[in-house]
């Protein structure tokens, strides 16, 4: 990887970070980069799961005030991500690298459909949030499980996913429910991260760059990322989506 190349990865990692803070769809800007610069896609997967941790602490910490008494329930949910995040980092590594390649676009168009209606699913949580279970239940357990899974295998928009399942489980406000998402995307990502430390094959470059793009992003985030209009951020989340399709199918 060139200077460049590397500074590309290192702004990719800034918008990834603050975006991940306020909606979870940074993995749609990192990874098509990274397979831009001609990183294998399943080790562009591995490297951009691990570089963006600390990026997912950062943004983590800048929502502290909004996790205040959320400690029991983001035990019992952390787990859960956990065990998720365990079984979709096996599966990424032990089926077959076509199959993630063909899976994986079909993961990122999800993505961006998930991203385009977000307002509607917000409207919609809005209008079940008054009958929600205090404490998820297991049903939300089991969701927050599976998106566990797919954030584990492939992450893109696991936010998303996220955002949609607490809110639509929990007697809370928005912003409270975005804090615990932001946790729990974290320990995602740093179950995977472990596990493809120890066993995967890692571009330690790519992970420096995005790692290093991700801690600043996520403090942007946090404190200036909701001033964003929420219209221009889903476009150019769904834009870079397409190009990764593109990267993917053509390249």
């Amino acid at each position: 990887m060139t200077g460049w190349e590397l500074v590309a990865v290192v702004v990719a990692g800034v918008v990834a970070g603050a975006i991940n803070a306020v909606v979870g769809s940074g993995s749609l800007i990192t990874f098509p980069t990274l397979v831009a610069m001609g990183v294998d896609p399943v080790t562009a997967n591995v490297s951009n799961t691990i570089g963006l941790v600390p990026g997912s602490f950062t943004g983590a910490y800048g929502y502290r005030a909004e996790l205040s008494g959320q400690r029991d329930r983001l035990l019992r949910l952390g787990l859960a991500s956990a065990l998720g995040a365990l079984i979709g980092g096996l599966l990424l590594l032990v089926l077959d690298r076509s199959v993630f390649e063909i899976v994986v676009v079909v993961l990122i168009a999800l993505a961006c459909v998930l991203v385009v209606i977000q307002p509607r699913l917000n409207a919609l949580l809005a209008e079940r949030r008054e009958h929600a279970h205090p404490h998820g239940g297991p049903v939300l357990w089991l969701t927050v499980l599976a998106a566990g899974v797919y954030g584990g295998y492939f992450g893109a928009a696991q936010g998303v996913l996220l955002i949609g399942l607490l809110g639509s489980f929990l007697d809370d406000g928005l912003q409270r429910v975005n804090a615990a998402k932001n946790v729990l995307a974290l320990i995602v990502n740093g179950v995977a991260a472990v596990l493809f430390v120890v066993v995967a094959k890692v571009d330690w470059q790519a992970v420096l760059g995005v790692a290093l793009g991700a801690i600043v992003g996520g403090f942007v985030g946090a404190r200036v990322g909701r001033r964003i209009p929420a219209p221009v951020l889903r476009g150019v989340i769904v834009a870079v989506g397409v190009a990764a399709i593109i990267v993917l199918v053509y390249g």
